[in-house]
This record gives C-alpha cells, sequence and structure tokens, in this order.
C-alpha cells in the first residue's frame, strides 16, 4: 500500500482526546500510515518547548515516546532536548544527513476555536510549525499530528503561556499512546 492510498489531498482526521471511538480510528489511521512506510526509518519529530505550557505537548510526547524505547523508532523533542524554533532547521539537517529517506511524523500545539480545544488531528503532509504565533519556520513531515491547546486568534504568546498544564498533559498521554499502539502493531504483524 502506498503512502498516498492511506490519506487523500484533502483528508484529515479530527477527534477530540476523550473521545475513544474517534481516537480509535485515528489510531487505525497510524496503523497504516506506519505500515506504508515500514521500509524507511520512521522519525517523530516532537516541536514545541518546555518554556510554555501550551508549547510542551511536542517535547511531553516525545518524551513518553523515548521512554518506551520503541525498535527502530527514532524520537527528536524532548523535554530534555527540545525541538524549537531556534534548532528546528538544525534539527532537519541532521536527520536528512543521517537517515536515508526518512520517514517523518511532525507533531506540534497549535491554537484553533473554543469548540476545538483539546482536538488531535491527524492529517498527511507537512506541519508548519509556528504558524499560530506568526512564525517563518520550514515545514517539516509528510504527515502531521496536532494538539488543539487553546484558543487562537489574539495574544497568542500569552494564551500559549497560560494553557493548563492539565489539558496539555491529558491530550500528550493519548496522543503518544495512540502512536505507540499504532507503531507496536504494525511491528509485530
Amino acid at each position: 500500500m502506498s503512502f498516498l492510498s492511506v490519506f487523500t489531498e484533502s483528508q484529515k482526521l479530527k477527534a477530540h482526546f476523550e473521545d475513544k471511538n474517534a481516537t480509535e480510528k485515528m489510531e487505525t489511521r497510524l496503523e497504516e500510515v506506519f505500515q506504508s512506510a515500514r521500509q524507511r526509518p520512521s522519525i517523530i519529530l516532537c516541536i514545541g518547548t518546555d518554556r510554555s505550557t501550551g508549547d510542551s505537548l511536542g517535547p511531553l510526547i516525545g518524551t513518553y515516546l523515548s521512554r518506551l524505547g520503541l525498535p527502530k523508532l527514532t524520537v527528536f523533542g524532548t523535554l530534555e532536548q527540545p525541538v524549537h524554533a531556534t534548532n528546528l532547521t538544525e534539527n532537519l539537517q541532521y536527520i536528512q544527513g543521517t537517515y536515508n529517506d526518512p520517514f517523518i511524523i511532525a507533531i506540534d500545539a497549535c491554537l484553533g476555536k473554543m469548540d476545538s480545544v483539546g482536538n488531535i488531528t491527524l492529517a498527511n503532509g507537512p506541519l508548519k510549525p509556528g504558524a499560530g504565533v506568526h512564525k517563518d519556520l520550514p515545514a517539516v513531515g509528510e504527515v502531521h499530528l496536532t494538539g488543539i491547546v487553546n484558543v487562537g486568534g489574539f495574544m497568542e504568546y500569552m494564551v500559549l503561556q497560560n494553557t493548563r498544564l492539565n489539558l496539555v498533559w491529558k491530550m500528550a498521554e493519548t496522543m503518544s499512546g495512540l502512536l505507540s499502539k499504532a507503531y507496536i502493531k504494525t511491528r509485530i504483524s
């Protein structure tokens, strides 16, 4: 199965992190994504910083996943070594120079509408990190996962700073669980 058969151009899955039925569908889609790239090195690139509560989603997920020590899954972006605006390009250059044809799943927090807070999105194509706070950073990933951690549209930096850690923590647990279960299922099949 080719990667393009898993997603179409406009296809995006969206699920609230507490909605078990919807997150199970997302896990199934992640299995298909990992299966389609099984012959390539899998990289999970978790973008964000631990210096901002809302933006710590990526590093929390990276930390969860790296502690699992999943075979042949490389994780960049943890609480200890975050991947953020100032070192993203450097990390991308390292990945491209070290891995042959890597399959990158990019992960980041984002801001959205009030009724979307708590939603996880899974979509094909690259992630444009920093867009919510008006930063011009390189697009990354063949697939991306985002977590809507708070409301956007006004004073984005302040909003990210004042995001509830409990929400970010729970979303990180759910998202890392989806990724790890989907990855493991493709490795034992």
